[in-house]
């Protein structure tokens, strides 16, 4: 059902069995796909890639121009994946350039004022809380929650099942499946009621805590805890996940 008060750009591309709310606005250059929910005074902008059964709350804005100098009125993307919830006044800002869209995987939770800046590129899974801002060509991996107002700064990445604190700010990498807190912000705990939940066993989160005390109690440099978790801890996925991720920092994990 698409509002006769609604505004939608003939040349958009609209699925099977979309609601357009009144007074939403669908911009030219808009493809979404079947089962999406847009409620009203929410705004798909040219450059809009959407997938199936999204619902995109009042207020909201996805594909804005870029808030980037390198900017230049190019035609770009914001590519939105499937059983998302983008919740008011959230905003989604597409690609800088048509090289690099702005992504965001399948059932994220974007929660009321969150931004999503230029180029950012988002898993599965995720939540981004109330008034976290994401700023430009940042990662953030499958399952990784950003509770409240949280400052990510640009160009830094989030791992998987990792969740920072409300208020937090960071201008480094936190590595997976931890818990950062605390200002300036640094390493607090392994994030065990996640992974519980997730159905990791309790050997591989005893296993995870391990490397972590390695990482950041040994009194060693990065290289050699690197060294010591390869040698001393059984090699699964999850310890793969985490040595890549840190051996992969371009700059640097924090504290």
């Amino acid at each position: 059902m698409i509002s006769p008060l609604a505004y939608v750009d003939p040349s958009a591309k609209l699925g099977k069995n979309v609601t357009v709310h009144p007074f939403a606005y669908i911009d030219k250059n808009v493809e979404i796909g079947d089962d999406n929910v847009i409620m009203p005074y929410a705004s798909l902008m040219s450059g809009t890639r959407m997938g199936n059964g999204n619902t995109v709350y009042q207020g909201a804005v996805v594909a804005a121009v870029p808030q980037d100098f390198a900017y230049t009125g190019e035609d770009t993307l914001a590519i939105i994946g499937d059983h998302n919830v983008i919740r008011e006044n959230s905003v989604i800002i597409r690609g800088t350039h048509p090289s690099h869209a702005t992504k965001v995987g399948n059932n994220n939770f974007i929660m009321t004022g969150a931004r999503l800046s230029h180029d950012v590129e988002v898993g599965n899974g995720c939540i981004i809380g109330n008034g976290s801002q994401v700023s430009g060509n940042c990662i953030i991996y499958d399952c990784a929650i950003l509770t409240s107002n949280v400052l990510m700064q640009g160009n830094t990445r989030l791992g998987s099942y990792s969740l920072v604190q409300g208020g937090c700010r960071f201008i480094k990498d936190i590595p997976p499946y931890i818990v950062a807190a605390h200002e300036p912000i640094a390493f607090y705990s392994i994030n065990t009621k996640v992974l519980e939940y997730t159905g990791i066993s309790e050997t591989v989160i005893k296993h995870i805590a391990q490397a972590y005390r390695i990482l950041y109690k040994a009194n060693t440099s990065q290289h050699d805890a690197l060294v010591r978790i390869r040698e001393q801890i059984p090699h699964g996925p999850e310890i793969e996940n985490i040595l890549q991720f840190v051996e992969s920092s371009q700059l640097g994990i924090i504290h």
